[in-house]
């Protein structure tokens, strides 16, 4: 009798999961769970790493803003680079998204520091639907000339950040909740 209602209701739980998949809600469903978490403050960055990176960035690279126009890495040269790498089909890019964004909206008087999300997907107008969707308003570029070996990557979403010097002073692979104030003071910092 037991097993019974065990089947069921595991039965239930994958009725939901199907149904999410086959409607394409998945990615969104999951990366507002995502997101919800990454508000409770339990996944933010560490800047306070013991082993600082200090590699030299590589700023040789073009990409394309969301209405095609070609956008150098050179013209970010000489100000604090926070880089986020993504896709629209991944859940935690999708969580941290509202939280990079609030970050950038804080900063946005900070003429010496830039955001830049470079966008993984193989098709900009995914991306560009998106972004006008959830009316973000940070720069997005897309990788359409493909990445250099400053941005090399396992997985997505990743972070980094570069100093007005040039040097790759953050980097992270993973989900976090970057609109802290610790993590402000260290984009302030540099």
């Amino acid at each position: 009798m037991n097993w019974k209602k065990e089947l069921k209701s595991w039965a239930i739980i994958l009725g939901i999961f199907g149904f999410l998949y086959l409607m394409d809600w998945h990615t969104p469903v999951m990366g507002k769970i995502q997101s919800v978490v990454l508000a409770t403050g339990l996944f933010t960055p560490n800047v306070d790493k013991e082993e600082k990176l200090l590699e030299d960035f590589n700023y040789l690279a073009q990409f394309k803003d969301l209405n095609g126009n070609p956008v150098n890495m050179e013209s970010y040269r000489g100000k604090t680079i926070f880089i986020n790498l993504w896709a629209t089909w991944c859940p935690p890019c999708r969580a941290e998204m509202p939280h990079i964004a609030s970050l950038q909206e804080k900063l946005k008087e900070e003429e010496n520091i830039a955001f830049l999300m470079v966008n993984l997907d193989q098709d900009i107008d995914k991306a560009k639907k998106y972004i006008e969707d959830k009316a973000f308003t940070f720069p997005v570029v897309h990788a359409s000339y493909g990445l250099n070996s400053s941005f090399k990557h396992e997985s997505i979403p990743t972070t980094m950040v570069i100093s007005p010097e040039g040097k790759m002073v953050f980097r992270q692979e993973g989900m976090s909740n970057f609109d802290s104030e610790e993590f402000r003071n260290f984009l302030l910092s540099l």
